[in-house]
């Protein structure tokens, strides 16, 4: 409990952003979408946010040394707070484009702040605890912002100032907080050849994971209102999918602790084929097989990052977890950047339903690869194996979110570390 105490203004700060990140995120493709913007439009938003998510993990520890905590928080959530306001004000296709730059770049360095300062308040004994209540903290206030949109809708000017509202409502928490201001951020290292050398599989998964969940991330709103849903049944199906996968994270997890993590991946990947080829094929309206669908494919796409990490963790050499989990967020990127830009294109060509083309496309080659990995390489001893640890969505995982995972310490954060990988898994 007094851990909880000690960290509770940062939470809240945590709680906000998210709520806000939560709401921004279906705003836009919705809204958008009455608008009468082109589907590559929409999927350029999905791309902007995600070249700016990057971009802000790499610069943003640069200004924490120029000027501080506290006030590069403040910065980032004003900003943030400007950006949807001026969506809000400039509804056209290539402004919110380039303002989706913006929020991502804001929305980064305002969640390394935080979780800097999480690790900052948590020593070995209790890192655990803090990452586990900060991953729970994110997915609850970021389904409530996908909530408060389904009660308020995408009309009027009512959710921007709400988002907004919570953008800069998270600077307050922070800005009062008694908690000394943590050490210098940690960038996202780009050292993609360790990974590789580490867990070729990894970067499959990084790349494939981000293809597949930045093309629903963004696009799956776009698919409800094309079919003509709710803004609500939209909402719900969305929050329904992240629930579904950050419930199943733990289970899957306990799993590939005890059998090959790439059997479990293999499985997970499978899941989410099926799920989207049903989903193609059979077409469902707004009802429950439906939301079984979005329930099925979120369950497997939205665990299988955390798995991932996982596996790479367990070929990762002494030292080196916090590198390699570091450059796993940047094949990731790449793979969000992409993935909405070729889903719009599927869903020009061939229909709504055809945005789960890419997902099925992707999730088909991590299995394949799983599969041949494991005809290449034994698994990693069961031993050798650090326990898996549950994630916040990879749209939200930066470079400091490895460093408050415990894993960082058990292997020890050394990120200048140039040892040798061991054999790659």
């Amino acid at each position: 409990m007094s851990q909880i105490i000690k960290i509770l203004a940062l939470l809240l700060s945590s709680a906000l952003l998210m709520i806000a990140g939560g709401m921004h995120g279906l705003i836009l493709p919705v809204r958008g979408s009455e608008e009468g913007f082109s589907l590559l439009a929409l999927g350029l938003i999905g791309t902007g946010w995600s070249i700016g998510f990057i971009s802000g993990s790499i610069a943003v520890p640069h200004l924490v040394r120029q000027v501080g905590h506290i006030r590069s928080y403040a910065v980032m959530a004003a900003v943030a707070c400007m950006t949807i306001l001026l969506n809000l004000i400039f509804i056209h296709d290539w402004a919110w484009i380039f303002l989706r730059i913006f929020s991502g770049f804001c929305f980064a360095g305002a969640a390394m702040v935080v979780e800097s300062w999480l690790n900052e308040v948590s020593d070995n004994e209790s890192r655990g605890t803090t990452f586990s209540i900060y991953v729970s903290v994110t997915l609850f206030a970021s389904t409530a912002g996908q909530m408060i949109i389904a009660a308020t809708g995408v009309a009027g000017y009512i959710p921007f100032v709400l988002a907004a509202l919570a953008y800069i409502g998270a600077v307050l928490p922070t800005a009062v907080t008694r908690t000394p201001q943590p050490a210098p951020l940690q960038a996202v290292s780009l050292d993609v050849g360790l990974l590789y050398k580490t867990s070729p599989i990894a970067v499959v998964a990084a790349f494939s994971i981000g293809m597949a969940n930045g093309a629903f991330g963004t696009l799956a709103p776009v698919y409800g209102i094309e079919r003509g849903f709710s803004t609500a049944a939209i909402a719900y199906l969305m929050s329904l999918a992240i629930v579904a996968g950050a419930i199943a994270q733990v289970p899957l997890g306990r799993l590939s602790d005890r059998i090959d993590r790439r059997k479990v991946m293999m499985g997970v990947a499978l899941i989410g084929v099926t799920a989207g080829i049903l989903t193609i094929v059979i077409n469902p309206g707004e009802n429950a097989l439906l939301y079984a669908f979005f329930a099925l494919y979120g369950l497997a796409a939205y665990s299988l990052y955390a798995i991932a990490v996982a596996h790479a963790n367990d070929f990762a050499d002494e030292g080196s977890f916090a590198k390699v989990a570091s450059g796993m967020l940047v094949v990731l990127g790449s793979g969000q950047m992409l993935g909405p830009i070729v889903a719009s294109q599927m869903m020009q060509m061939f229909g709504p339903a055809a945005m789960f083309a890419v997902p099925v496309l992707f999730h088909g080659l991590l299995a394949v690869t799983a599969y041949l990995r494991m005809q290449a390489r034994e698994a990693a001893p069961a031993e050798d194996r650090a326990p898996f640890q549950p994630m916040p969505s990879e749209r939200i995982v930066t470079g400091e979110t490895v460093a408050l995972d415990p894993r960082s310490d058990e292997n020890g954060v050394q990120i200048d570390d140039s040892t040798p990988a061991p054999q790659a898994g």
